[in-house]
C-alpha cells in the first residue's frame, strides 16, 4: 500500500521531526535562555523561545496564538498526509510535502510540550541578525521551495 503513494515519503518527515527533537533538546540540555556560541563571524548557535509564528508573528500576544498555531499545524499536517496518501508518481512533489510535514509536526510537538518552539539557528552580519529558527523551520522552507520548483517544472 505505502509503494503505491507518497505515503512512502513519510520517513523523511520522521527523520526532520527526530533531528529537529534531537538538536532542540540539545540546545535545552546545554544552554541558558538567550545564551549565544559563536561559531563562525556569520553563524550562531542560540537559544531562543519563539511564542508565535515564522519571524515571531504574534509572539506578544496574550496566548491565544498558541492553541491558533497548534490547530494550524495539526490541519495543515492532516491536509498533506491526504495529498500524500493521494499522490503517485510525483517524487519531488512528495519529497517536498513530507519536509513540510516533519516541520510542522516538529514544532507542533514543541508547542504542546513548551508552549513555544524552540529556535536556536542564528544567522548574522554584523550586528544584524536573521531571526533565529530551527530543523523544523528549515524543513518547511526547504520543502515550500521545493514546491514552487515542482509547480514550475512542466508537467510530463
Amino acid at each position: 500500500m505505502l509503494e503505491r503513494n507518497g505515503l512512502k515519503w513519510l520517513w523523511l518527515s520522521t527523520l526532520v521531526i527526530a533531528l529537529d527533537q534531537l538538536t532542540k533538546l540539545l540546545v535545552i540540555d546545554h544552554l541558558a535562555l538567550y545564551e549565544a556560541i559563536p561559531l563562525t563571524g556569520f553563524f550562531n548557535l542560540v537559544r531562543a523561545h519563539n511564542a508565535g509564528a515564522a519571524f515571531s508573528l504574534l509572539a506578544d500576544q496574550p496566548g491565544w496564538q498558541r492553541l491558533f498555531f497548534l490547530a494550524v499545524g495539526l490541519i495543515a499536517s492532516g491536509i498533506i498526509v491526504h495529498l500524500l496518501r493521494k499522490t503517485r508518481g510525483r517524487a519531488m512533489f512528495c519529497f517536498s510535502l513530507a519536509l513540510i510535514l516533519g516541520g510542522a509536526l516538529g514544532n507542533v510537538i514543541d508547542r504542546i510540550a513548551y508552549g513555544y518552539v524552540v529556535d536556536f539557528l542564528d544567522v548574522h552580519l554584523g550586528t544584524w541578525h536573521w531571526p533565529a529558527f530551527n530543523v523544523a523551520d528549515s524543513g518547511i522552507t526547504v520543502g515550500a521551495v521545493l514546491l514552487v520548483v515542482d509547480s514550475l517544472r512542466k508537467p510530463r
